[in-house]
């Protein structure tokens, strides 16, 4: 009876510990997860204020169509670093900008967004964010 009992305890600690592991591997996923929603999110956001610059006449301060301007469209001071990611413009053809976002937790987790002329972006991510 002695070994049963002894077998069975063992046997309860490897479920245990599996258990663990498991959930470990789900926060941390989701914690991932929510990073990249929060990046997309803030894109989201620049993108709208850079098609809003694009749409705006020169006289106030925006592009005139274009998002090459003069001026150049710029992602404002207050959006960009925050505790998500920090944001950086990349590319600036006119018809489109390309803004980079950079993860904070980790650098290698990216996601970029290129906002075309009618202010519709499109994601593409990197590194754990795939």
């Amino acid at each position: 009876m002695g070994q049963q009992q002894l077998l069975l305890i063992i046997l309860g600690v490897i479920i245990v510990g599996i258990a663990i592991a498991v959930g470990l591997s789900l926060f941390a996923a989701q914690n991932i997860q929510a990073n990249k929603d929060a990046i997309i999110n803030d894109l989201n956001n620049i993108g709208a204020h850079a098609y809003q610059f694009k749409i705006r006449p020169a006289s106030m301060g925006g592009g005139s169509g274009s998002y090459s301007g003069p001026p150049t469209y710029a992602i404002p001071t207050k959006m960009l670093s925050n505790a998500n990611a920090t944001y950086s413009v990349t590319a600036n053809t006119g018809a489109t900008v390309t803004i980079l976002g950079v993860s904070s937790q980790n650098a290698a987790n990216t996601v970029t967004a290129v906002i075309d002329a009618q202010g519709v972006p499109t994601f593409t991510a990197t590194g754990d964010f795939l």
